[in-house]
């Protein structure tokens, strides 16, 4: 028993403080992955990377704010005790976000309480009304995933009447019932008949096609995730959009996080990742296509019978293959 106890502590290195829920997104199954405190330290220094790039092909970024809906989710604990959540959940309740100091990349529009609001309505709807308070200032708007984003521009279309009731009146729906929510709001929310009548008009027009501009003038480009599964929803977003620039700023998974797009305004189809090595320990299994259909079993013929039996380091890559992406983190 005690062998084996040391045995565990020496795979790990480090103590768990928690167990990650991976989304599910890639296999449509969730895993339990054991996390580190230094891991949501290297995180954050990926998400600190992503202005410097950004304000090169865009710049003027600081003198204004995103519009990001960030969402929580639910939590569990492991029969052992510690607690199991989503990543992005675990990231927005560290200290890495909660006492983060000022970046331009993370001056959001929504305030703290609305992001870590439990309540998926309410955390939505106080996140739109305070996107709309503060829409001269947004330069930027976007969620992780296209999906998300698509979806609170849908609740918007169901619930306008009812923000622009608040942002008229300057009360708050009596729907939110989160008192550090309500606070939170409060310091934003004034009566403004003119920004309400704004609002209505648009949100009154027959077609939605450009609400995006519309709304929130000012905004240079759309930051989501449309790669993978979420390209399904660029026709969607364009429509919305009107044509504003979908930006793929970062490649990340439930694991790990991997690298930066370094040509951020290219075309979506075009999107190419640089992979920024301390993040995790890269490996890569080289990767036949048969009939254009991906067989990771089947190896290309044109490697070697020692390159077909071990895992290729990021030395090694060679172009003009194609590789699965094999990660060992530092958990």
């Amino acid at each position: 028993m005690l062998f084996l106890l040391g045995f565990f502590l020496i795979l790990m290195g480090s103590s768990v403080v928690f167990w990650k829920c991976s989304s599910g997104t890639s296999g449509g199954e969730r895993k339990l992955m054991p996390t580190i405190e230094q891991e949501l330290g290297r995180r954050s220094l990926l998400y600190s990377l992503l202005m410097p790039v950004m304000d090169q092909f865009v710049p003027g970024l600081d003198k204004g704010k995103g519009m990001y809906f960030l969402f929580v989710k639910s939590e569990a604990r492991t029969p052992g005790g510690l607690v199991a959540r989503p990543v992005l959940t675990s990231y927005y309740r560290s200290k890495y976000f909660t006492n983060r100091p000022f970046d331009p990349y993370t001056n959001y529009t929504s305030p703290n309480e609305t992001i870590l609001c439990p309540d998926s309505f309410q955390s939505m709807y106080s996140q739109l009304l305070c996107g709309l308070i503060l829409h001269r200032e947004v330069l930027r708007v976007g969620a992780v995933f296209a999906s998300g984003f698509i979806r609170a521009i849908k609740f918007l279309e169901q619930n306008w009447p009812q923000l622009v009731d608040d942002i008229r009146t300057g009360k708050l729906d009596d729907r939110i019932t989160d008192p550090s929510v309500r606070a939170a709001v409060a310091e934003l929310l004034k009566p403004d008949p003119k920004l309400a009548d704004f609002v209505e008009r648009e949100c009154r027009k027959n077609s939605w096609q450009g609400i995006i501009p519309r709304l929130w003038p000012n905004t240079k480009y759309i930051d989501v995730i449309v790669t993978g599964t979420m390209s399904q929803y660029i026709p969607t977003l364009d429509f919305y959009g009107n044509g504003l620039p979908l930006v793929c700023t970062m490649y990340a998974s439930s694991e790990c996080y991997f690298g930066l797009n370094l040509s951020p305004l290219c075309d979506p189809k075009d999107v190419s990742y640089t992979l920024i090595p301390t993040m995790a320990y890269f490996e890569f299994l080289p990767v036949h296509r048969s009939n254009g259909v991906t067989d990771s079993h089947a190896i290309s013929k044109t490697l070697s019978e020692k390159e077909q039996k071990e895992l290729v380091e990021l030395v090694n890559v060679k172009l003009g293959h194609e590789y699965e992406l094999v990660v060992t983190t530092y958990a």
